[in-house]
């Protein structure tokens, strides 16, 4: 019986890529199945023989504790160069968009804090 080894939701395409020939390299028998057309489920890869899968758990495993390790330096090397772009560097960049949801915001939060307040005003 199959057995599930990564569901693909959030799971960026160069990763499931990366996944895919590491499998691969090590002849692990997998198969993937496509997201849902309603989005309920994103996919998934999957082990065909139940026996391999401590053995691609133990690669899949290493292999993200090296991706992880390997994205963390480079965050911070961009961080340090200061490449990142911050918040009010993308509130200046993007003003309009700021503007309409700050203005969202306080309008649903004036939904919520009204009726408390003609509450507290008629008691």
């Amino acid at each position: 019986m199959a057995k599930l080894l990564l569901n693909l939701r959030g799971v960026p395409e160069d990763e499931a890529e990366e996944v895919r020939s590491l499998l691969d390299q090590y002849h692990l028998d997998y198969y993937e199945t496509p997201p849902n057309r309603w989005g309920i489920t994103q996919g998934g890869i999957w082990l065909r023989d139940t026996e391999q899968y401590p053995q691609a758990k133990r690669l899949l495993d290493e292999y993200q504790r090296r991706r992880f390790e390997r994205v963390r330096a480079e965050y911070e090397a961009m961080r340090q160069r200061g490449e990142l772009e911050t918040v009010t560097q993308r509130i200046l960049r993007e003003p309009l968009r700021f503007l309409i949801y700050f203005l969202l915001m306080a309008v649903i939060l004036a939904f919520m804090t009204v009726p408390f307040l003609h509450l507290a005003m008629s008691s």
